[in-house]
C-alpha cells in the first residue's frame, strides 16, 4: 500500500500533487478487503494490518481487519497472545511517552507473548515519525534489548 500511494496508484498524488492522508489510505485498503468478502469463491484476506503514519503533525495507528472493519488505536497488539499484549499496554502506555520509553514498552509488550529468546535476529523494530518510517538496524535493536536486561 505504501508503494502504491507513493507511485500515485490511487490517483490522489497525480491529481492533487499531495500524499494521500492516512485515514483515506486505510479506508481504501478496508474497502478492498471488504469487497472480497462479497465475492463468492474468492478467498478473503486472511491477515489484519496495522497501518502507522502521520498527517501533518497527527499520528495514526489503525488496525484494518480482513472483514474490512478498521479501528484507530493509541497503542495495540495483534497476533498470538494479543490479549495479554493489550492488557500490558493498557497498564504501561501513556501519551507522554518519549521515543526511547515507547520502544522499550513495545519490546516489553512483545516479550509478553514471545516464545524463546528475543534477539536482534528474530525481531524487527520500526519507528514512524513526522520525518517518515525507519526500521532500526540489528545493532540498534541489540542495544535496546541489552538496555532491558
Amino acid at each position: 500500500a505504501v508503494v502504491s500511494t507513493q507511485s500515485g496508484h490511487y490517483g490522489r498524488e497525480m491529481k492533487y500533487e499531495e500524499e494521500i492522508p492516512v485515514s483515506q489510505l486505510v479506508q481504501r485498503i478496508a474497502n478492498v478487503m471488504q469487497e472480497y468478502t462479497h465475492s463468492g469463491g474468492v478467498r478473503p484476506f486472511g491477515v489484519s494490518l496495522l497501518v502507522a503514519g502521520f498527517d501533518q503533525e497527527t499520528p495514526y495507528l489503525v488496525q484494518c481487519d480482513p472483514s474490512g472493519a478498521y479501528f484507530a488505536w493509541k497503542a495495540t497488539a495483534m497476533g498470538k497472545n494479543h490479549v495479554n499484549g493489550k492488557t500490558f499496554l493498557e497498564k504501561r502506555y501513556n501519551s507522554e511517552l518519549e521515543l526511547e520509553d515507547a520502544v522499550h514498552t513495545a519490546i516489553l509488550t512483545l516479550k509478553e507473548g514471545f516464545e524463546g529468546q528475543m534477539t536482534e535476529d528474530n525481531i524487527e523494530i520500526g519507528i514512524c515519525t513526522t520525518e517518515g518510517f525507519r526500521k532500526l538496524n540489528r545493532t540498534e535493536v541489540k542495544d535496546y534489548l541489552a538496555a532491558l536486561n
